[in-house]
């Protein structure tokens, strides 16, 4: 599924808005709150115009460092898969589905993620 071609099914219940397009930054991250059966979560929103997913969200939780760090790392392709480094000790994770690139043994929780018109929608 693209960012773009999101289609929320009939039973969307633990689908929510999370922002608009307008509060995202291109080909960088943000990161937001987000409500989930487990209670509140941050998440890390990436944005990617142009590529055919534009759209991704991962835990903003660092293992490593064990900080909430990840929206504020530095986005870049490793053997062709979008991945963020960690601003602090520079892991790298797969913004498709969060896996450490240097650990094998870690990996961050992604969520379903996409546009409905210019907002942000996320599967909570």
């Amino acid at each position: 599924m693209t960012a773009t071609a999101l289609k929320l099914s009939n039973h969307n219940d633990t689908w929510q808005p999370l922002c608009t397009r307008a509060d995202l930054v291109a080909f960088s991250g943000v990161a937001a709150w987000l409500s989930t059966p487990e209670g509140p979560a941050q998440v890390a929103l990436f944005y990617l115009p142009g590529h055919a997913q534009e759209l991704y969200a991962l835990d903003h939780f660092d293992p490593f460092s064990k900080a909430y760090v990840i929206a504020r790392g530095i986005v870049g392709d490793i053997k062709g898969s979008p991945a963020v480094a960690s601003p602090i000790y520079k892991q790298h994770f797969r913004l498709e589905d969060g896996q450490c690139l240097e650990d094998d043994s870690q990996q961050l929780r992604v969520w379903r993620v996409g546009f409905k018109g210019d907002e942000v929608w996320i599967e909570g």
